[in-house]
């Protein structure tokens, strides 16, 4: 008799498929538009949820959290509204060109969404009319409202990835952190029980389409099409 293939336990929920919510208690995101001043960064936290340490960051009664770039200290003094040195948040439109930036805010208000990872960061390539050119970590050039914020340096936590992963349990809980399925298995490497696809007799996936609405299990292999043959125009 066959068993429940991953996708369905993991849709499930249960004792090994679940997300640890203590590790995304912290948010990241800036303060309100019309909130500017200097601020200053009260503590730097280790979040198990980012990749990058966060600066816990008080200015008045506005408290937040927003990763630390390079050089980053406790007591240190940013300004919230001017771009003047690393750490500081500033708009688009103040900040000088070439400048190295991150935890972009996408449209102006919602808090930072974009280069956040530990090591990361995008630069100023060009000023026009209303916008702002920003050429992104994958060397792509994408367009901002000049009035979106970001904070001025690189994120700290560039080596991450340069220390080498000796052992699997090491990988294990490193995917577990962030409820990643981890080893990934091919399903033609899969008993016939496990998976529509298993067993892999002749190596050949089975062509099949499931239901757009199928639970997560049943719909495995293509992806069923909105509609078949010619277009009417």
């Amino acid at each position: 008799m066959g068993k429940r293939i991953i996708q369905q336990a993991r849709g499930h929920g249960s004792l090994s498929y679940r997300v640890r919510a203590k590790a995304f208690v912290i948010k990241l995101k800036y303060p309100n538009m019309n909130v500017e001043g200097e601020a200053e960064v009260i503590k730097l936290v280790h979040s198990a949820a980012h990749s990058a340490p966060l600066a816990k960051i008080k200015l008045g009664k506005h408290v937040f959290f927003n990763p630390a770039n390079e050089g980053m200290y406790e007591g240190q003094k940013v300004i919230l509204g001017q771009a003047k040195q690393k750490g500081d948040i500033a708009k688009l439109k103040d900040i000088p060109v070439s400048m190295s930036i991150y935890n972009i805010e996408n449209e102006p208000g919602d808090g930072g969404k974009l280069v956040r990872t530990a090591g990361s960061s995008a630069i100023i390539f060009k000023k026009e009319k209303n916008k702002i050119i920003v050429l992104m970590p994958s060397k792509k050039e994408k367009e901002f409202n000049e009035n979106c914020r970001a904070t001025l340096g690189i994120i700290a936590g560039a080596g991450r990835l340069e220390k080498p992963i000796m052992k699997a349990g090491k990988m294990f809980y490193i995917k577990k952190t962030r409820n990643k399925l981890w080893p990934r298995t091919s399903a033609v490497k899969m008993n016939v029980v496990d998976h529509p696809f298993g067993s892999g007799r002749g190596k050949r996936i089975k062509s099949k389409i499931a239901k757009r609405n199928a639970p997560p299990g049943a719909r495995v292999g293509l992806l069923r099409p909105k509609r078949t043959g010619r277009s009417k125009r």
